[in-house]
């Protein structure tokens, strides 16, 4: 009987061992059919599609203005200051009398060269009539041949002293009229060195006052080599476009205000100044209200040419790994994520202008990024965006080249 006990015990034992293994099977396919479902599960994301767009491309430069036109006024005859005829900081015509130097010296010298004139053209008619008479009694053989000669070269002397005078009456002239000191050009003027009764020399060092010509006003700002190397390879390539008419060019005020008139890009100097490696941007701006003044900090937004197929895409579809370099992840034909490496331009608005490593057509994962790692399966969803709208951005939005690796 005891071996049979045993063997009933054995039998029992396989047979709750059989039933645990069973379980613990059943329970294992459960735990994976579980678990399967959320490793094959996709990751929402949202997308833009990218297309090319045109985009003036604009740059933007710091500089001061500077006048359209500056007159110092010095006096060209030395005397004494007898009035000033101005208001210091106001606008003056051209040919307003600014200063009048005391003219009595001026209208004696004037009125002696006119005396001394006269007298000379008093005798000329004495003296030519000798001449002539001398000619025709020579004929007859009644004077000297030196006696005609003495005749005809006191003529000859006569009519050179008369255009002596009349040089010296032309430059009394002239000093008489520099005794009224007149504005070159219209303009806003400035303050007075001298007051009434100051003595003043011809051409003297020290300016009268100054006159600038406020409207229109030059802005000047300066360009990197470094950038206007980097243009116009990019034209060289096909890149963009250059505007070969005069670009426009808009301003932003020290206060951060649009300027309301816009200007147009008159000349790029051809001289690099060779402590800072630039050269020298002028534009013109209109300037009624006289706002802008002589000195003042101003920011201008240039044209630098028309990027036919520029490649956009939101700052927030742009990301940077450990070493800071740019880039993105798409949507492929396999609803996969894929990283891309990108170079950067430039922010314009809220977009980076691609360089390269975006094509036209590529899905760009703007929104769900957040440890999504390449090769991860996703569902993509359109995000509504301006993107697909081609319109150019604000010019207050382009501002200008701001370092695609700064954030």
């Amino acid at each position: 009987m005891a071996p049979y006990g045993k063997m009933k015990n054995a039998a029992q034992f396989n047979f709750f061992l059989i039933l645990l293994l069973i379980v613990s099977l059943l329970f294992g396919c459960n735990g994976d059919a579980d678990t399967a479902p959320q490793t094959s599960m996709a990751r929402q994301v949202s997308t833009i599609t990218v297309h090319p767009r045109k985009v003036t491309l604009t740059m933007e430069l710091s500089g001061r203005t500077t006048p359209f036109r500056i007159a110092e006024i010095r006096p060209r005859i030395s005397g004494l200051i007898q009035r000033r005829l101005f208001t210091e900081g106001s606008d003056v015509e051209e040919g307003d009398v600014l200063y009048l130097i005391d003219p009595a010296p001026f209208q004696a010298e004037y009125n002696n060269a006119m005396a001394a004139l006269n007298q000379a053209r008093a005798q000329l008619q004495s003296v030519g009539s000798r001449a002539v008479r001398y000619k025709e009694l020579l004929a007859a053989k009644t004077v000297s041949q030196q006696d005609y000669d003495d005749a005809a070269s006191a003529l000859n002397e006569l009519n050179a002293r008369i255009k002596s005078l009349q040089a010296s009456l032309d430059v009394a002239r002239i000093n008489l009229g520099y005794t009224r000191i007149t504005a070159p050009i219209p303009g806003r003027i400035g303050k007075s060195s001298v007051t009434d009764g100051a003595i003043v020399t011809a051409y003297q060092n020290t300016a009268l006052t100054s006159i600038q010509q406020l409207d229109p006003i030059y802005v000047d700002v300066p360009q990197s080599t470094a950038e206007l190397l980097r243009i116009k390879e990019r034209i060289g390539k096909g890149q963009f476009k250059f505007n070969t008419e005069q670009r426009a060019v808009q301003l932003i005020l020290e206060n951060g205000a649009l300027y309301p008139f816009e200007g147009t890009l008159q000349f790029s100097d051809v001289t690099v100044d060779q402590t800072t490696g630039t050269v020298t941007l002028r534009a013109i701006f209109p300037n009624p209200d006289k706002m802008l003044l002589p000195g003042m900090f101003v920011k201008a937004v240039v044209q630098e040419g028309v990027d036919e197929q520029a490649i956009l895409v939101l700052q927030q579809g742009v990301s940077r790994d450990h070493r800071g370099d740019p880039y993105a992840m798409i949507v492929d034909d396999g609803n996969k994520a894929q990283r891309r490496p990108l170079v950067l331009d430039r922010a314009i608005g809220d977009n980076w202008l691609v360089v390269s490593g975006l094509a036209p057509g590529d899905r760009v994962i703007v929104e769900g990024l957040q440890q999504l790692q390449p090769g991860t399966t996703v569902k993509a969803s359109p995000l509504d965006s301006p993107q697909d709208q081609p319109a150019m951005p604000a010019p207050d939005a382009q501002l200008g080249n701001q370092n695609p690796g700064e954030d």
